[in-house]
């Protein structure tokens, strides 16, 4: 659950501090003052550089010439750098000494324990940006696009907004544990990974891998008469109807032409002469 930044600690190994990075580059060599530019240089040093700047161990003015060079400069920004985390400065930075990501990091599971080994997998993160995961039916697949508005019901059942943010390429059949609903051998069918982000993050800022559920819009209708779909009325030769109650207590059949369906609220567009807002419908099972 902890959220380590830039600049801060991530784990130590034997007592010495493994400190968090920006970059899109993992740390794959020793960083250090070479005999000529070439000797270390790179885009693994220009992010190095980027983030002593930005850490303020680092002038900006030192390295706007040559982001991407590990000279003197770097060097004594990288034994500031060291001196905070109260290790030998050295003015070198080790592989196994900072670890590069993307943005801060939030530690989801730990993988070994205090005192184990580190000669492995040490801890999973994410990032601290809020995403909701969908196990879409592949057959959708080519009805949700990155972008589309969602809304999203949280467990308390308010609901916020957000969209789409990614959709995968690969389908995947999971196997059920047996306390779903899927159909006979546990398999719920081909699904593709759809990522949403919520676009209200405060109202989900306190949830953590929560269950929710999540209605895709496809299409959008505005200014249009609406039913509940329970309302629908099924005619000989595949029309649709609704029954009309009139002011006086009267009913009577209006003939409908079904348009769009709203899944999440139940409702479904209607075209119809002779039927307007505000009037009421009989919906089976209510009083």
């Amino acid at each position: 659950g902890r959220v380590v930044r830039q600049g801060h600690v991530l784990y130590r190994v034997g007592g010495l501090p493994v400190v968090l990075l920006y970059g899109a580059t993992p740390a794959y060599r020793t960083l250090a003052a070479g005999a000529t530019a070439e000797d270390v240089q790179g885009a693994d040093v220009a992010q190095l550089n980027h983030d002593l700047v930005t850490l303020g161990y680092l002038h900006r003015a030192k390295v706007d010439s040559a982001w991407d060079e590990f000279d003197w400069a770097t060097s004594m920004a990288v034994e500031r750098l060291q001196r905070r985390l109260h290790v030998k400065p050295t003015g070198a930075l080790d592989v196994g000494d900072v670890v590069f990501l993307p943005t801060a990091t939030r530690v989801t599971t730990l993988r070994t324990d205090l005192g184990g080994s580190a000669g492995g997998p040490v801890l999973s993160a994410t990032s601290t940006t809020r995403t909701v995961s969908v196990a879409l039916d592949a057959s959708l697949r080519a009805e949700v696009r990155v972008g589309d508005r969602v809304k999203i019901r949280l467990p308390d059942s308010s609901t916020t907004p957000g969209r789409v943010a990614s959709v995968g390429r690969v389908a995947a059949v999971a196997t059920s544990s047996g306390n779903d609903e899927s159909g006979p051998g546990g398999s719920n069918g081909p699904t593709i990974d759809v990522a949403v982000r919520p676009t209200h993050a405060a109202d989900v800022r306190s949830l953590d891998q929560a269950l929710v559920e999540v209605s895709i819009n496809d299409r959008t209708v505005r200014d249009v008469l609406a039913v509940p779909v329970d309302a629908l009325v099924a005619r000989a030769g595949g029309s649709y109807a609704v029954e009309v109650v009139a002011g006086d207590g009267t009913h009577r059949l209006v003939a409908v032409q079904p348009g769009l369906f709203d899944d999440a609220a139940g409702l479904v567009q209607v075209s119809a002469s002779g039927l307007s807002a505000g009037q009421r419908v009989v919906v089976p099972g209510n009083d």
